[in-house]
This record gives structure tokens, sequence and C-alpha cells, in this order.
């Protein structure tokens, strides 16, 4: 996202596409006891499990010296006894198009899903700026601005999720898709920035787009985490959860999203 650029200010990620944030291991204590964890490798030890992020600036952690990716693996190792590996493949301005070209085949991110035995997946909220754009512009009105492009999110992500199955090739993942507590910008900035109507238009296309990424989500047999409630449920509310362009996660976001993740559980991987 460039915060200058009128038209699609707010757009979570829409930024020039960036490196990955690196690669993090974990090794926990406490949690239960190695000879009792599911997954157990030979010799009583609980495997290790390596976790991967894929997805926009929301994943990569513009903005901050923040890592979702490796938060998540810490509670995960925390909470399973297990070392748990990690690598943040987000990319700013990614859309669910530049994931799934990727992810094909070749594709920069090929090998480390292959790997992975989690799977986290932000993605989408960038498809939606030409919708934006010609709201602003008053080509169109509502939902019907997003119309479109929220069903080609469905589709695409539904898409992804299947190729994270085909390259793990029949083995146990955990495949946790997030939605977005607001694919533009929100809370006091967003109306201080563009008014009312914009904050109303914004959550709009958020309903509809979380619809969407949900419903692919689970056409693929992944899980779909829920950010909405937990961003507007929290003390302070939006406002203390991003940074000042009242769009990016600060840390405090950043750490409420691992959370959310983790209490998804891991039961895929401990069947």
């Amino acid at each position: 996202m460039l915060a200058a650029v009128v038209l699609v200010a707010g757009l979570v990620g829409w930024a020039d596409a960036g490196a990955p944030a690196g690669r993090t291991s974990v090794a926990a204590s406490g949690g239960p006891s190695a000879a009792t964890s599911p997954g157990a490798a030979t010799g009583g030890a609980p495997a290790p499990w390596h976790v991967v992020g894929i997805g926009d600036s929301v994943t990569s952690g513009h903005g901050c010296d923040c890592d979702l990716v490796a938060d998540y693996a810490r509670l995960t190792a925390a909470a399973t006894h297990r070392t748990v590996t990690s690598e943040n493949l987000g990319v700013d301005g990614q859309t669910s198009a530049g994931l799934l070209d990727a992810l094909a085949d070749g594709g920069p991110e090929t090998g480390e899903v292959s790997r992975a035995d989690v799977v986290l997946v932000t993605i989408g909220a960038n498809d939606l700026a030409d919708g934006l754009a010609r709201w602003q512009d008053g080509a169109c009105s509502g939902e019907a601005c997003f119309t479109g492009a929220v069903a080609g999110v469905r589709q695409r992500v539904g898409q992804v999720v299947d190729r994270v199955r085909a390259l793990r090739a029949g083995r146990p993942t955990l495949v946790l898709v997030t939605d977005y507590w607001n694919v533009f910008e929100d809370g006091t900035r967003a109306v201080r920035d563009h008014g009312r109507d914009y904050l109303d238009l914004a959550r709009t296309a958020t309903d509809a787009a979380g619809a969407a990424i949900c419903a692919g989500a689970r056409a693929g047999g992944a899980t779909c985490v829920d950010l909405v409630g937990p961003f507007r449920a929290a003390d302070g509310g939006v406002d203390d959860l991003l940074q000042d362009d009242g769009d990016h996660p600060d840390g405090d976001g950043h750490a409420l999203i691992a959370r959310t993740l983790a209490a998804a559980g891991w039961g895929p991987l401990l069947r």
C-alpha cells in the first residue's frame, strides 16, 4: 500500500513487491510430554514442524519489525513441545493471481510450501483496488463495485489451497486462511482521510471479500480464521492494533493475528 496514492490509499499491502521476511527456528519447553505427544518422532521426541506464511503485506509485516509467522511458530512450539521452524514468504502488494503464479511449477514458493506442515495464507485485499478506484470516481456504488473481484478471489483462494495440497502430495498439512479486519483503511484514520462513507464502503467490501475468502478456503478443505471479530473486539478497537497508516497491523496487531491463528489448533497434524 502506498499511503500517498489517494485512490488506493488504505489497500492492505499495496506496495512494490519485496523480499520475504525470513526464517525462524524455535525449540520450546513445556507443553505435553514427548512420550505422549501425537506425531512423535523415533526415540520419543515430537516430530519437528515447518510453518510457511504466504500472502501479502499482512504476512510480510510491512511497515514494522513484525513477523506473525515467527510469532505463530513460537506459540506452536510452546503448545506442542516440539521444534518449529518458520519461513515468511509474504510479499508486499501480492494479489491472489500473483500468489497462484508463485505457487506454479518452478515458482519461488513451491519448495518451502512442499515441506510445510503448516501453511498460513492471507491474500485477496489487493484484488479489490480497482473497485475502490471506480467508487472514488463515481463509476459504481456499494458492493457492486467489487462483485467481479470478489468472485475472482473466491475462485483463486480455492486454487491456492488446492495447489498447496498438491505440493504436499497427500502428507498431513494444516492450512489456515485468514480474512481481513478491513481490506482498506480502518478506524479514525479512515474517517479522517476519506470520510465516513469511505469507512462504510470499506466494511461492506470487507464483508464481501471475507465471505469469498472463507468459501474458497473451505472448498479446498482449509480452515478459515476470522480476524474481523478479534480486531473489532480488542480494547480500543482497531486503532490500537494498526500502524499510523490506519491499514497495516502494528506489533500488537501481528501478535493478535498469531494468537488467533494458534487458537485454531493443529488437529490435522495430531490425528
